[in-house]
């Protein structure tokens, strides 16, 4: 289906007649939950970044390293064994003291990714290692009392909203209770045979989970109701703690009316504190199928993992996705700046934001690559952002040879990259962006500008001198400046 500026604003009509009322309360029912609308502060954002950040970054060994360490032969559980020793005798529980964010310094990251034109940033609330890394009430291991000392949640929402960006938390800690109980295992062969890891010692049952039989990595299979409480008591903490503008949950809504009912109670804490108006945002992931909890549209805001959307689409979306790998990786290849750029501007063509993770080191601090990567977004965006924030899709996403097939997550893998005749739109008022996915030697010509009625002036961002431009039966012609005035894409400025 091919969604055009009219097809959105149909999509939207209900919700703009009139500007329709924000509800009194949200109730635990689906209904109720589709009285949702997105605020204007994230579709006009465009761009956040995320800290992925928590105690499995230590070893600098990438994801799933709290399940994978467990796991007899896989290449984490080797590194472990050769690096910490076997983990019947070294654990994750000895891992999580290790992680002391020593060099964590919240206002200057956050200075830093308000100057590269984020307008939100998240943080990390817990994964799916059972550590809630704020100052949990209702679980011990947490930040505040072991590793940092510090409540780390806390810290990034203060130098958040010191710089001006909204601030949002992530939780995946729903499947926690099947994806980290491989602590119960023991080797299959070798000379710790039969030797049980870790999670077997009832005195870290709070950490590891009261013995049980269920290993999927996926939704918990038969989760017992004192867990979805639990998962409800704290995720609830959370977010009425550090009242975030933004909560993400790392697939669909879980645990039927009690994870409902966790929904309610943001949305609905979110209003008492902005006067009765909504400006929270849920983001939600639709699962190919029912691991993942519940998926109902319009209950919030989709997310998609490490994909995009291949068009249009008619509500407000993101992109979660992330330079190198979620968790730390010592030597990982990263995501260029390139690559990143355009990313943003494809997704933000379709209607939708990017969500960018940069993995943080186990001191808190970003290595020399990634500060590259950083300092070329900040140049881009500084040039270009008037084309990125604030703006809406124009009647079409864009022009040329590339483009994503289809729709979903984890496709970003597939992609080719982009030519000098590729080109994604964007609208601000009369005002219409073409940004050009590379620079050409000569002209840039744009087809789908052949027909347009007016054009009053092109200009380029960033380039002071006045361009020559014309209309052919090609397009928009535009003649190319003497200098770039940036790296990677350049965005036309053109006012109908």
């Amino acid at each position: 289906m091919r969604f055009t500026r009219r097809s959105i604003l149909q999509a939207a009509a209900p919700a703009l007649a009139l500007g329709a009322a924000a509800p009194k309360s949200f109730q635990p029912a689906w209904e109720s939950l589709k009285q949702f609308q997105c605020p204007e502060w994230f579709r006009d954002a465009k761009f956040g970044i995320w800290a992925h950040w928590g105690p499995q970054c230590v070893p600098e060994q990438g994801d799933w390293y709290a399940r994978n360490m467990y796991i007899e032969g896989s290449p984490q559980y080797q590194w472990h064994v050769a690096h910490y020793g076997h983990p019947s005798k070294f654990g994750y529980k000895d891992i999580l003291p290790l992680w002391k964010a020593e060099r964590f310094d919240p206002e200057n990251l956050l200075r830093r990714y308000q100057a590269a034109g984020a307008k939100y940033f998240v943080s990390m609330g817990v994964h799916h290692d059972n550590f809630d890394i704020w100052n949990s009430k209702h679980h011990t291991w947490n930040a505040a009392r072991v590793g940092p000392k510090k409540d780390i949640v806390g810290l990034f929402a203060r130098a958040a909203r010191n710089h001006g960006l909204r601030f949002g938390v992530t939780e995946h800690l729903e499947r926690s209770y099947s994806w980290f109980n491989v602590n119960k295992g023991a080797d299959k062969q070798g000379p710790q045979q039969g030797v049980p890891y870790d999670g077997n010692d009832p005195k870290y049952e709070s950490l590891y989970f009261p013995k049980h039989d269920d290993t999927n990595s996926r939704y918990p299979k038969n989760p017992p109701d004192w867990w979805k409480q639990q998962w409800a008591r704290r995720i609830t903490d959370l977010v009425d703690q550090h009242r975030p503008d933004l909560l993400y949950t790392d697939g669909a809504v879980p645990f039927g009316e009690v994870g409902r009912g966790l929904l309610a109670h943001y949305y609905n804490a979110n209003m008492r504190q902005h006067g009765g108006a909504l400006e929270a945002v849920y983001t939600l992931k639709k699962p190919n199928d029912d691991e993942h909890g519940e998926y109902v549209e319009g209950i919030g805001v989709r997310d998609i993992e490490r994909g995009v959307v291949d068009d249009i689409y008619p509500a407000p979306w993101q992109t979660d996705t992330c330079i190198g790998t979620w968790y730390y990786n010592r030597g990982i290849r990263y995501k260029t700046a390139r690559i990143v750029v355009h990313m943003l501007a494809d997704i933000v063509s379709k209607n939708g934001n990017l969500l960018l993770n940069f993995p943080l080191r186990p001191d808190g601090t970003l290595d020399p690559e990634e500060d590259q990567v950083l300092e070329a977004i900040t140049r881009w965006m500084g040039v270009n952002g008037e084309a990125i924030h604030a703006t809406r899709p124009w009647k079409i996403f864009g022009e040329g040879p590339t483009r994503q097939e289809k729709s979903g997550h984890f496709n970003e893998r597939n992609f080719k990259g982009y030519t000098a005749s590729d080109f994604r739109f964007t609208v601000k008022g009369k005002t219409l962006y073409a940004i050009c996915m590379g620079w050409p030697e000569k002209q840039m010509v744009i087809a789908s500008l052949a027909g347009q009625a007016s054009i009053a002036r092109v200009e380029m961002l960033g380039v002071k001198e006045p361009l020559q431009w014309s209309r052919t039966d090609k397009g928009l012609v535009v003649q190319m400046p003497r200098e770039k005035p940036c790296d990677y894409a350049a965005a036309l400025r053109i006012s109908l």
